[in-house]
């Protein structure tokens, strides 16, 4: 059984030998250091040594996003168009006109093309799609509509989907990144807090945006299907620590429908879904289920994980669990107690792709890193 065959086994509920897990680090630059770290002869033995099942490619579009560190990527980026780099200021400017910190070790987005505070400095950095009025438009909804998303048949946007299912699959199951969802570009474009108001203030306009962005999801889902890839996935981070950023009846009228027509695609297609989204959103899940959710990453343990499993673990495959927020301050032993009890509660038979409740961050001990990876290892196959 190979690991792409293992995780779809594990989706589909079929007998499988052990669990499928999955490892990733916030910052995509320090793979050398951390492969060195762990006494590794390269960085290519990292993915063999985490024992990951699952490889995320990305849109050319998305990658500076997620590489933004990874300098000589993002050259190569910039050379086909796909960024702008302001290497004085760390700040790296994508396809929509976002700037994206660089060496912040996770992502932080501190330019909001929408957001009303451009400058005459940053236009050498904008890309050739974005309308000069709609950067510089001081009322929202005058903005949005002259402001438009980025032509998803870019020449090679899709170069990496291609590249790596070709020689990726089988070795891994290869992902299709749905990171950066409908919600989450609209509110990088206007900026979290102009969004958020403007839902109340400037409904029509906010809904216009939120329809561009979904357009350019549905051509990517479109994309997604046709090149053959097995699992979807898709993203928006709608939950906070403590419950979702959304009333029950916002969420409805606002999120929901936008991605049940992008997930139509994937449901049309026969292709499980996948959906990332950070923090406690457990009174979503139903709604997410009735339009086709089938596997929920990152599980996070703000959620009772107990819970989950019992309600919806019929319904959902779980990826995640471990609790990256207090794997800096536990002891190595203390690691091992907190995989094995969040992998044998969401494990118990099936349904699980161990992993992380989100990005392992740099104040990570390379000690409990071991620990995770030994106690994953162990664990894997007494779980199901």
């Amino acid at each position: 059984m190979n690991k792409e065959e293992r995780v779809l086994k594990t989706i589909n509920r079929e007998d499988i030998d052990f669990l499928p897990s999955q490892i990733v680090f916030a910052d995509r630059a320090r793979d050398k250091e951390l492969s060195m770290a762990l006494g590794l002869d390269s960085p290519d033995e990292l993915d063999e040594y985490l024992g990951n099942h699952l490889h995320f490619s990305f849109l050319l579009q998305d990658k500076p996003l997620f590489f933004r560190d990874v300098k000589d990527e993002m050259d190569r980026l910039h050379d086909l168009d796909f960024c702008n780099p302001d290497w004085g200021n760390n700040v790296l400017y994508d396809n929509w006109g976002i700037g994206i910190r660089i060496g912040f070790g996770s992502f932080f987005a501190d330019f909001h093309p929408l957001q009303g505070k451009a400058y005459k400095d940053k236009l050498k950095f904008m890309p050739k799609n974005l309308s000069l009025e709609a950067l510089f438009e001081k009322n929202i909804a005058a903005a949005i509509k002259k402001y438009e998303v980025p032509d998803i048949s870019k020449k090679e946007n899709f170069s990496d989907w291609e590249k790596d299912l070709k020689n990726l699959s089988g070795q891994y199951l290869v992902m299709p990144s749905g990171y950066a969802g409908i919600y989450e570009r609209s509110y990088f474009i206007t900026g979290w807090n102009e969004f958020m108001t403007n839902i109340a203030l400037e409904p029509q306009a906010i809904g216009e945006l939120l329809d561009k962005v979904t357009e350019y999801k549905i051509a990517s889902a479109k994309k997604v299907v046709e090149l053959g890839f097995k699992v979807a996935h898709t993203s928006d981070d709608i939950g906070t620590q403590c419950g979702g950023f959304f009333s029950d009846e916002m969420f409805k009228k606002i999120i929901l429908p936008r991605l049940k027509r992008h997930w139509e695609i994937f449901n049309n297609a026969g292709l499980p879904v996948m959906m990332h989204s950070c923090g406690n959103i457990t009174h979503y899940i139903p709604d997410l289920i009735d339009i086709g959710l089938k596997i929920l990453e990152p599980v996070q343990p703000v959620m009772d994980l107990s819970y989950l499993k019992k309600e919806f673990g019929k319904d959902l495959v779980f990826y995640g669990g471990i609790d990256t927020q207090r794997l800096p301050y536990l002891n190595p032993d203390e690691v091992r107690q907190m995989a094995k009890d969040t992998i044998r509660t969401l494990g118990k038979g099936g349904g699980l792709i161990i992993s992380t409740s989100q990005e392992i961050m740099n104040d990570v001990p390379v000690e409990n890193i071991k620990a995770l990876v030994e106690t994953i290892i162990h664990e894997r196959e007494l779980a199901i």
